[in-house]
């Protein structure tokens, strides 16, 4: 099919049911944007800690992009990021984590510690909590990209958090992953201070 006569994707809210197709595009992105099919043990793991707990405990600040009948991209998003830290740490995370065998593979063991930390009462050094409170994950298949959807559907996300009266807002990435450092950046996002390894994109919506 060509891309003239591709299906026009649309942004509308998660509905039950969409959760495998958003464990699928997350593990299809996870490598700094890329396939990260085959990097880590199971390839659930990028979709019980990076998506799915979203949906499940607030599925009124997510949306998923689909074009031609299957899903091709999400926005999930929480309003508070202690209380969802909270959340998962002490009611997503315990349940779930049983179902991998931890390999000692640099990759995997880096995101298990993201996970296991959330189940501590682990400080926030670096203040981003208070700071910004907000924070969202994007991911939209190759499909999906250069269409202009991703940045309606930040739009769509920020609308949504700002009716929720939140102050701000943030989004990580990769360090080496160029392409979408750019994006956040044209939508108007300033950059935090720099953590090793990634960077942290950050919104004030306070500002009009």
């Amino acid at each position: 099919m060509s891309e003239q006569s591709a299906p026009e994707p649309y942004i509308r809210l998660f509905r039950s049911g969409d959760e495998p197709s958003l464990s699928k595009i997350c593990c299809a992105t996870g490598n700094k944007g890329e396939d990260a099919t085959g990097l880590l043990s199971n390839d659930e793991i990028w979709g019980d800690v990076y998506v799915l707990p979203y949906v499940a405990r607030d599925p009124s600040l997510a949306w998923v992009v689909e074009a031609g009948g299957a899903v091709v991209g999400y926005c999930v998003a929480t309003d508070d990021t202690q209380k969802f830290n909270e959340w998962f740490g002490e009611e997503w995370w315990p349940k779930r984590q049983s179902r991998f065998t931890r390999d000692q593979t640099p990759r995997e063991t880096t995101i298990f510690d993201y996970a296991d930390a959330k189940t501590r009462a682990t400080p926030d050094p670096y203040g981003y909590n208070t700071r910004y409170p907000a924070h969202m994950h994007i991911d939209l298949l190759p499909s999906a990209q250069g269409r202009g959807i991703g940045a309606k559907l930040i739009t769509t996300a920020i609308s949504a958090l700002r009716e929720r009266k939140v102050s701000a807002v943030r989004l990580g990435t990769s360090a080496e992953n160029v392409r979408a450092c750019r994006f956040y950046t044209k939508l108007g996002f300033g950059e935090a201070d720099a953590k090793a390894g990634s960077r942290v994109f950050v919104l004030d919506l306070q500002e009009q």
